[in-house]
């Protein structure tokens, strides 16, 4: 009898360890996953930082921003909606940076998942009362550019001296941040681009399947991030790899009919 209750006594004291383990106590149950970008330097030189998204919950993350060499003050973050190169709206408002150069905010609007795959964007701003200074900016979730890239060669055309590249990246998402950088353009003067299909030899001209942003002629520099053509249809990294097309770059903003510099894409 003795050995009989022993032994009960063991088992039960081994069911409710195994059940202890099993179930936890009552609390969340999180991996603490952590997911971190780059910040990179915009409008103030030498400003650049990480922002991580940690999973803190099933239903919360965590999103800390660290800056290095960020100007004395308070400077507001955004989670905004589009990649760093789109005007997107607030997604989230975070806590300012502070002093040290970091923030810290707990967002329960969006899961961890969600938060890392998002088709989103964080910008440090100088200051409430300079919002159109930014510090830092960086691509998160599915915007994210990945090390798959095509570059291709634009020639200059007539007198204009102007020639460069445009450099295709695909993003995570599977989307694409097109690049057109020019030597030779001058400083203050903006620069249309736009993809045309067809080749550089089609008598006449192609058609414009999408509008670039205009090239910023002191940086030399346009950033777009394509998802679409204008027409609507959707157009992947990978699409543009093999389609009929090419890039123009024109003199002016006003009216397009003066290009400066060219150069064939995809198939072409």
């Amino acid at each position: 009898m003795f050995k009989t209750r022993k032994l009960f006594s063991l088992l039960t004291i081994v069911t409710a360890a195994f059940l202890l383990i099993a179930f936890g106590c009552d609390k969340d149950d999180t991996s603490d996953a952590k997911t971190s970008y780059n910040l990179v330097v915009k409008d103030v030189l030498g400003v650049t930082g990480t922002v991580t998204f940690t999973e803190t919950s099933s239903t919360t993350t965590t999103i800390d921003i660290v800056l290095a060499n960020a100007p004395s003050g308070t400077h507001p973050a955004n989670l905004y909606m589009k990649s760093a190169v789109e005007n997107g709206a607030v997604l989230v408002a975070l806590t300012p940076v502070d002093a040290t150069g970091k923030s810290s905010t707990l967002v329960s609007n969006m899961t961890y998942s969600q938060l890392i795959g998002y088709d989103g964007s964080i910008k440090v701003l100088k200051s409430s009362t300079e919002p159109e200074v930014i510090l830092a900016i960086g691509d998160i979730g599915g915007n994210v550019i990945t090390t798959t890239n095509k570059t291709y060669t634009l020639k200059t055309i007539g007198v204009f001296g102007v020639s460069g590249t445009a450099l295709f990246e695909k993003r995570t998402n599977g989307n694409t941040l097109v690049t057109v950088s020019l030597t030779g353009a001058i400083a203050g003067e903006v620069y249309p681009s736009t993809i045309n299909l067809g080749s550089v030899a089609t008598v006449g001209g192609g058609t414009v399947v999408k509008a670039l942003s205009n090239v910023n002629g002191t940086t030399g520099k346009g950033y777009t991030n394509i998802q679409k053509l204008d027409s609507g249809v959707d157009v992947s990294y990978t699409n543009w790899l093999v389609y009929d097309g090419y890039v123009n770059v024109y003199q002016t903003t006003v009216g397009i009919s003066t290009i400066i510099s060219q150069g064939n894409i995809g198939s072409n």
